[in-house]
């Protein structure tokens, strides 16, 4: 439900109605054996009428958020698609005491409401409109006196803004993202505190690359302390619009997703993007399955809706069918995945924090590189590093590694595990067989080659690298680089989930080239039997055969998407 009182200047002085309206909705929702979700924003609060004698910014200035230049974050209609003409939309610091207290007081009214969640949305530092990209805002007093608390440094004077040789600005990036991800965990405590199972759901554009750092909502740093994360997810470039996506814009959208189910370790991925959005040339049925199967095989949730809005959707009937089948098959989708013989590849939030760009490429390749190679890969954490257990461990560029984590990586190679390194080494370790350096990063070359002709780049081209994995894996998989592949136990289980992007040209062709001649192989095995369940269809059996490396099966054509499991 729609109702938001902190966004919204007139209701975060007076929520009166909207809290009665929101107990109202969570009692019929109840009562239909439903649960329901508030949305709210975080940081942003809109004035209706702003030529009336009080607003946010009229009423209380220092609370904005500001550029170094004290420039306030004030904007009117048309800055964004939400904002309508005649209103005042501002940016409020997180550190602002009497904003924080006020907006705190408002989230605990929420949830003694009985509203079962908070869903919050936008909780950023305003570096996202025009103009303000490049700001690293704010620069508000509030904000400058609690760097000052913290560091001992003056933001204004004493940072060298975008500049990541500079410790003090990687210091005010390791700020900006801690100031977030509090503010998240005490909107959390503060409604848990009311109500024990009430869930906190924040809703942020940002993925894995630079934009997280920008706004300070970094994925990585906030599933911890929230339920679940609701990703409107663009990743950088190229084009989120499912109907107008290129396969190399979908394998992209494969990492991000892929990436996110490693941060959340357990807690559900809400995926809200977009199909179609009168696209002429494209079936929007075509795209919203297309977009569902990508992400029901990378393990996140579906939510599609028209155009860039919410609710509703593109096409009912095809809604229907699609949760219809999720419904059917949830178990397969939604178990815990977990691994079975897989390659580690390590995303490291200080390098990105402080090298986006250079780090995603090498990062984003070699993982495009292994679902196009059909390998079992695992992406590994600080969080998780202790706990990986696969022989290979790959470091894509990985620049900033602290004390902890070499010590975790010297433990590992101890254990006569690979790592390998690629671009810049920051491990500390001497020459040693167990750790293969390659100078020249595999994953940035392979990312260059997917840019400049994709459908020419096969995983071939990176062989020496390929081959320095040592992958003796328990599930082999025989297809076309066009299929993203990604291997885990299920229920005890070996599953291969598979989505098929060959042929689909954006804003051309939303129909896939059928992919056939597809062979799973389980080593070590001498019977079992295979099941195939396609995208949309049901659970086929399938007959194996037994050979010297163990029991190989082919696989039915894959149109959009398929699973393969194995039960010894």
């Amino acid at each position: 439900v729609d109702n938001d009182i902190p966004g919204r200047y007139e209701s975060f002085l007076n929520p009166e109605e909207k809290l009665k309206a929101i107990r109202a909705v969570a009692e019929k929702a109840h009562a239909a054996g439903n649960r329901a979700f508030v949305y709210i924003a975080g940081t942003e609060c809109i004035t209706a009428n702003a030529d009336t004698a009080h607003t946010l910014a009229k009423d209380h200035p220092d609370w904005l958020q500001r550029k170094i230049t004290g420039e306030p974050a004030v904007f009117g209609g048309g800055a964004a698609f939400w904002i309508r003409k005649g209103d005042e939309d501002v940016w409020v610091s997180p550190y602002a005491p009497e904003w924080r207290k006020t907006y705190m007081e408002r989230v605990r009214q929420i949830a003694a409401t009985g509203i079962d969640g908070i869903y919050v949305d936008i909780p950023y530092w305003m570096t996202h409109f025009d103009g303000w990209e490049d700001t690293w805002a704010s620069f508000d007093d509030y904000t400058v006196a609690a760097f000052k608390k913290q560091t001992g440094l003056d933001a204004r004077k004493e940072v060298r803004l975008g500049d990541v040789s500079d410790p003090n600005f990687r210091k005010w990036v390791d700020f900006r993202i801690q100031t977030i991800t509090g503010f998240m965990q005490e909107i959390d405590r503060t409604a848990k505190s009311v109500n024990p199972e009430i869930k906190t759901i924040p809703e942020i554009y940002p993925g894995i690359e630079e934009e997280a750092v920008r706004v300070g909502s970094d994925v990585y740093s906030l599933y911890p302390v929230v339920d679940a994360i609701a990703h409107e997810y663009e990743f950088g470039e190229g084009d989120h619009m499912a109907s107008s996506r290129t396969p190399l814009d979908w394998f992209r959208y494969q990492v991000g997703m892929h990436s996110f189910r490693a941060f959340a370790q357990g807690k559900a991925t809400w995926i809200l993007n977009y199909s179609w959005d009168g696209d002429k040339k494209v079936d929007a049925r075509q795209a919203m399955m297309n977009l569902a199967a990508s992400e029901i095989m990378a393990g996140a949730n579906f939510w599609d809706a028209p155009g860039h809005s919410m609710a509703g959707s593109n096409d009912l009937p095809t809604r229907k069918k699609i949760f219809s089948w999720i419904k059917t098959h949830e178990e397969t989708f939604y178990r815990p995945r977990t691994a079975i013989d897989p390659i580690g590849v390590y995303f490291s939030p200080e390098t990105r924090n402080y090298n986006a760009n250079e780090f995603i490429a090498s990062y984003r390749g070699i993982l495009i590189l292994l679902m196009q190679k059909h390998l079992e890969f695992q992406i590994v954490t600080p969080r998780t590093l202790s706990e990986f257990r696969g022989s290979t461990l790959i470091l894509p560029d990985v620049r900033f590694i602290s004390d902890s984590e070499k010590s975790s990586l010297r433990t590992y190679v101890g254990g006569n595990k690979v790592l390998v390194v690629t671009g810049e080494d920051a491990t500390g370790m001497g020459n040693t067989a167990n750790v293969i350096r390659f100078s020249k990063c595999p994953g940035k070359d392979y990312s260059a080659a997917l840019q400049k002709d994709f459908d020419a780049s096969t995983p071939e081209r990176e062989h020496e690298f390929l081959k320095s994995l040592k992958a003796e894996t328990a599930v082999r998989v025989a297809g076309s680089p066009m299929l993203a592949t990604s291997i885990a136990g299920v229920n005890g289980k070996p599953h291969v989930f598979f989505a098929n992007f060959a042929g689909l040209r954006g804003g051309v062709n939303p129909i896939q080239t059928s992919q056939t001649g597809v062979q799973v192989t389980i080593s070590g095995a001498t019977n079992g039997r295979g099941f195939f369940l396609p995208f949309l269809g049901d659970v086929q059996p399938l007959e194996g055969n037994v050979r010297a490396g163990g029991v190989t099966y082919n696989l039915p054509a894959i149109e959009k998407g398929a699973v393969f499991w194995y039960e010894p």
